[in-house]
């Protein structure tokens, strides 16, 4: 009698040393292996099995104890036979045992319940026949499984928390905005990859760092709008506060940035944390500069034209002054250029709003391109001064094209009228053209003050001037460029720039031939003219001709005759 007492005593303290050890795994593989490992140990059984149910319901074995892994599909009969029929249960044993060739001859199942839901069932099998499970065991393995299942319950929710967690680290790692979440003393703790390519801080150095220290938004007065108006610190709290403003990355770059946060707050409203969205509007920030800009040029360039003919209008319509006829000849012809230059630029405007709206429409024909090229320059070299220079190059043979001819003349237009805008020492300008099988390739070099790196990529988008001396004391609204890339790429080419700061620039586009060329096999991997020979080779001057003469276009210069 003692010895039963002490035996039950040290299941007992056995029971709940091993409850508190099972509570306290929260890893579902380690809780099962200790469950079914102890609740066999505790019957002296031979062998033992948890199934849990999945997604359909279906038991499957998780974890077992004296089972080979590939003797458990065996069980599957035995798992769906009811906890509450005993013979079925012993039916279904006899047939594993058989198939499994073991000696499994009695059978415990409890199943596994917390909260009235049942999480498993726990199997202990026993070889012997003559030592059969009793009232006592079958209590203290009901008391085990009621832990058991507290346990299974807590593993499978931290589980479930966990893939939550893994999950939304990769949506925000994968995530293309920069992504940070903020402790509630506004020190970061999650810093994904975007930030670290939008501020050029490592993850590692970021995390624990203030906020204001790492993305520092200042406003274009340059106050740190973290730390004098941190938007989770304006009160009243506002419900996912935005912030705009300028950012200095740790490479040098200069971006604008916008930073969207949701905060987390306590009853009383006290901050306890928060999530930041950061993403990079740079190209919409400079875009709306430019905008405004384009409204104060152009607003300035429209007025200009319309002084000057309402000015000369009054003067020629006074009815105090007497005005010979050349002095109203001169004075109807300026109101008649101006009245020209104000169409251009309205028509201009037309036609980028036409742009916007996918409005462009082109009447593509065959036609000859040299003497159009000449038309052009010859017009330029008409205004442009004695310190120009100009020189066409295109051969005898070359092929025609098949484009829009007025919408071609416009780029042509732009771009020398640029390259003479471009160079106020003057120089010489060469217009030349090549055809490879499929496009002629037209360029436009100049001896001009050339274009820096960093703002060629940005050249022929909408409203965009360099800045530099030149674009405060030039006219003009930035849309030749933007307008002239629209038309070549309708027509299916492209246009590019090649230059060096104070050395030159290359402009060049394609048009497609009216009939595609035979390949010039001693022209093989060029794509454009003389894009292997330094620009200010390209422009060596040659003169300061004058006049020009069109009628001798061959592969030689067409040079202009004093």
């Amino acid at each position: 009698m003692l010895e039963t007492t002490d035996q039950r005593l040290r299941q007992r303290e056995l029971l709940l040393r091993v409850s508190r050890a099972i509570t306290a795994q929260l890893d579902l593989t380690s809780v099962l292996d200790l469950v079914i490992d102890v609740a066999v140990d505790l019957l002296a059984g031979t062998a033992g099995l948890i199934a849990l149910p999945d997604g359909t319901g279906t038991l499957q074995v998780h974890s077992a104890q004296g089972l080979p892994r590939e003797s458990w599909p065996a069980f599957r009969a035995l798992l769906s036979t009811p906890l509450d029929n005993p013979r079925s249960i012993g039916q279904r044993l006899q047939d594993v045992a058989a198939t499994i060739r073991l000696p499994l001859r009695q059978v415990i199942a409890l199943p596994l319940v917390f909260r009235q839901t049942r999480v498993g069932v726990l199997y202990v099998f026993r070889a012997a026949l003559n030592v059969a499970f009793t009232n006592e065991e079958q209590e203290l393995l009901k008391a085990f499984a009621d832990q058991a299942a507290i346990a299974v319950s807590n593993a499978r929710l931290y589980q479930s928390v966990l893939h939550d967690k893994l999950q939304l680290d990769a949506l925000i790692e994968q995530s293309a905005d920069g992504v940070m979440i903020l402790d509630s003393r506004w020190r970061i703790t999650t810093f994904n990859r975007a930030m670290e390519l939008l501020t050029g801080w490592p993850r590692d150095e970021a995390i624990g760092r203030p906020c204001a220290e790492v993305l520092a938004i200042t406003s274009s007065q340059g106050t740190n709008i973290c730390l004098v108006d941190c938007p989770l610190q304006r009160r009243p709290p506002q419900m996912n506060p935005i912030v705009e403003g300028w950012i200095e990355s740790r490479d040098g770059r200069r971006l604008y940035v916008q930073s969207r946060y949701a905060a987390q707050r306590g009853p009383a409203g006290e901050f306890l944390g928060a999530i930041a969205n950061v993403r990079d509007i740079t190209e919409q920030q400079i875009e709306a500069e430019m905008q405004n800009t384009f409204i104060s040029v152009i607003s300035h360039e429209l007025k200009t034209p319309v002084s000057i003919i309402k000015g000369y209008a009054e003067t020629l319509a006074r009815e105090d002054a007497t005005w010979d006829a050349a002095t109203l000849r001169d004075g109807l012809n300026v109101i008649a250029e101006e009245a020209d230059r104000l169409a251009a630029q309205i028509q201009g405007l037309l036609d980028a709003s036409r742009l916007q709206a996918g409005g462009q429409r082109l009447e593509l024909t065959d036609w000859a391109l040299p003497p159009l090229a000449a038309q052009v320059v010859e017009r330029s070299a008409a205004g442009a001064g004695e310190r120009f220079s100009f020189e066409l190059r295109f051969a005898d043979d070359f092929p025609a094209v098949h484009a829009d001819y007025e919408r071609t003349r416009q780029v042509l237009e732009n771009l020398v009228t640029n390259a003479v805008k471009y160079s106020p020492e003057g120089g010489r300008i060469r217009v030349a053209g090549r055809a490879t099988a499929e496009q002629a390739i037209i360029s436009v070099t100049d001896q001009g003050i050339g274009i820096p790196p960093e703002e060629q990529s940005k050249l022929f988008r909408r409203f965009y001037r360099v800045d530099n001396r030149l674009r405060r004391e030039t006219q003009g609204a930035g849309l030749g460029l933007f307008l002239a890339r629209a038309i070549v790429e309708a027509q299916g080419g492209r246009i590019w720039v090649e230059s060096q700061a104070g050395r030159g620039s290359r402009f060049s586009f394609t048009v497609p031939l009216a009939t595609p060329q035979l390949p010039d096999m001693g022209d093989a991997g060029q794509t454009a003219i003389d894009t292997q020979q330094p620009i200010t080779e390209a422009v060596a001057p040659l003169g300061s001709d004058r006049q020009i003469t069109v009628d001798e276009m061959s592969t030689n210069d067409v040079r202009t005759q004093r």
